[in-house]
């Protein structure tokens, strides 16, 4: 028997509803989900790649699947090789992310074809969530508990804290 591996990559700075989402369902479709945390050098982060990966584990830990939690700093596609994946997960929000995803996902398939790309839309409810809004809502003292797990938020508030901004545990937006 073939053991379906899929990998969900991103830099979950910090892990939102969204991401959740994404995995849970995620987790539904393959026999083994590798969460792909990693880093980007287009972005800055808020927390340190040990943070971000200790973060996804703890969020993961009761979810149902075989979930595993792994930071890596190559190509996605040689990423998804080295872990047996025939599948990279992806979660779509809006028109803007088909069209960032899509041509990603036809530069990934010229340079590995043997492992497909499968999108899930992500809950309506959730579909306006995004990592770098979260963060900056955060910095300007803004309440962030609808969009990350109670954890998260905390993690969160100190580090915005830990930045000397205005970070609130909620409140005004």
């Amino acid at each position: 028997m073939t053991i379906r591996t899929g990998v969900y990559p991103g830099t979950f700075d910090p892990l939102t509803l969204g991401h959740l989402d994404i995995i849970r369902r995620g987790a539904k479709l393959v026999d083994r989900l590798v969460i792909g945390v990693t880093t980007n050098p287009s972005k800055s982060p808020m927390f340190t790649l040990a943070e971000r990966m200790a973060m996804v584990q703890r969020e993961v830990a009761g979810l149902e699947g075989e979930i595993h939690v792994v930071s890596f700093d190559s190509l996605l596609m040689d990423f998804a090789e080295r872990e047996g994946a025939s599948v990279i997960v992806r979660g779509l929000r809006a028109v803007t992310d088909f069209e960032y995803e899509f041509q990603m996902t036809g530069m990934n398939q010229q340079l590995n074809n043997r492992i497909e790309t499968i999108f899930l839309m992500a809950d309506v409810a959730l579909q306006p969530i995004a990592s770098r809004w979260v963060k900056e809502i955060a910095i300007y003292g803004g309440d962030v508990r609808k969009f990350v797990s109670p954890a998260v938020n905390a993690d969160v508030v100190a580090r915005v804290a830990q930045l000397g901004r205005k970070g609130t545990t909620g409140g005004h937006a």
